[in-house]
């Protein structure tokens, strides 16, 4: 099960606030990226995230991206790169500590881990080393979301 954490938000409605979308997403599908560095794939992941999210009813979905350490980027920096990748919904933000919320015992080695979860409980999990996440591993991912749904 995905444990609350909160994260201090770079873009979208709620920047500036420490926010935990785990808590405000209760039982509904989301999509969950944990990064340690800002590359070109990862923006390309996120464009895919924002694709999912449009093609779900509004509000029936949710996905963002948690960057790891508050020294990996400034909120500005990470607003400014979110744009440029051209990601317009799926909101992203820092966690302070660059190992992640202690609940979710990431992978040391992982540069990226997705998580994908439907009713409180993780459906798929992704882990990728430096330069692992490519086109190849952005669709096998995208595929998993499209499958996600809501349990009725």
């Amino acid at each position: 099960k995905p444990g609350p954490y909160s994260f201090l938000v770079a873009t979208g409605a709620q920047r500036g606030q420490q926010t935990c979308y785990v808590c405000e997403t209760a039982e509904k599908p989301a999509v969950v990226i944990f990064a340690r560095k800002l590359t070109e794939p990862l923006g390309k992941l996120l464009v895919k995230g924002d694709d999912w999210l449009l093609a779900q009813p509004k509000d029936a979905s949710r996905c963002w991206m948690t960057v790891l350490g508050e020294k990996t980027v400034t909120l500005d920096d990470l607003a400014k790169w979110a744009k440029q990748a051209g990601i317009k919904s799926v909101p992203v933000g820092v966690y302070d500590d660059p190992i992640g919320p202690p609940t979710y015992k990431l992978n040391d080695e992982a540069e990226v881990t997705v998580l994908l979860y439907v009713q409180r409980k993780v459906v798929a999990n992704f882990a990728f080393r430096a330069d692992e996440l490519n086109d190849a591993a952005i669709k096998k991912i995208a595929d998993a979301m499209g499958k996600l749904e809501a349990k009725k």
